[in-house]
């Protein structure tokens, strides 16, 4: 969906389309990061902390009650305020049955012109989270988490059937067709490369619309993989849209089985990922 400057409104769309899913036979729904909002990270103002909110807190009480009556379960994305001067990206999952599972908190934190994310958020200190819900045991990552493999890795080795990662990115509007397919198809295919690897589904909910002040096109293009990377469904990128995608979390198996990625892993010999860069001596 596309965000304005009044979070009522915004909350209010995203109620209507979590109604719409369930309508249409959904069993889990994903956000977008940040939905209640603008995506305000494009500039560093104190101002913007005032959309923080506490985890559990108000949207998440509506949630939960929502998540019962529709009896889904919802991967909602909000601005927690931990205490004072403490704020971070954080996603929530309520169950089916509107019970509060927890929360993930955002591992990776960007810091680039239009993204100055770590002005706002303090990285996640919870580890990599699953969540084992009504409708299967999934794993939660947020935007700059698709971008390391690392990240799916270790939330799919913790017994994650699906990952899923609400997510904010765009292009800059100045920018060449070229320049923004090549940006879409290295998303696409570094979080479609996860599922390959780890033998799981990959869900990514992004956002569309035109933002700050018409210099940032959000390019949605929201899509599920399957556990060997092909893409089962794809949005474009300028529409709003609620979609339903049935998928099998059978089929792990069965790709696991015939690509033993994970039974062939030479744990002995990965003590080195743990360095930011191998120096010479």
């Amino acid at each position: 969906m596309s965000c304005t400057a009044d979070t009522g409104q915004n909350m209010q769309k995203a109620l209507r389309g979590l109604r719409e899913a369930a309508a249409k036979g959904a069993q889990v729904v994903c956000l977008q990061e940040l939905f209640r909002s603008l995506y305000f990270c494009d500039v560093e103002d104190y101002a913007h902390f005032q959309l923080a909110e506490p985890m559990p807190g108000p949207t998440t009480d509506i949630l939960a009650k929502l998540a019962a009556e529709l009896q889904i379960v919802i991967v909602a994305s909000l601005f927690e305020k931990r205490t004072q001067g403490i704020y971070h990206n954080t996603t929530a999952v309520l169950d089916a049955d509107g019970t509060y599972l927890g929360k993930y908190r955002k591992m990776h934190i960007p810091d680039d012109p239009a993204y100055y994310e770590k002005f706002y958020f303090t990285p996640g200190d919870l580890g990599y989270k699953v969540f084992k819900t009504r409708h299967g045991v999934l794993g939660v990552l947020i935007c700059w988490d698709q971008w390391y493999p690392e990240a799916a890795r270790i939330t799919s080795l913790m017994g994650a059937e699906v990952l899923f990662y609400p997510t904010a990115i765009g292009w800059a509007t100045s920018q060449d067709e070229a320049t923004n397919k090549e940006q879409y198809d290295a998303w696409q295919t570094i979080q479609r490369s996860h599922a390959v690897a780890n033998g799981v589904h990959v869900v990514s909910v992004n956002r569309v619309g035109l933002e700050q002040g018409g210099a940032m096109k959000f390019w949605g293009g929201s899509f599920v993989s399957n556990p060997f990377g092909s893409v089962v469904y794809q949005a474009d990128h300028v529409s709003e849209e609620v979609a339903v995608v049935e998928i099998d979390t059978a089929a792990t198996d069965r790709y696991r089985t015939h690509w033993p990625f994970l039974r062939d892993r030479r744990i002995d010999s990965y003590q080195p990922i743990t360095r930011r860069f191998l120096d010479e001596d």
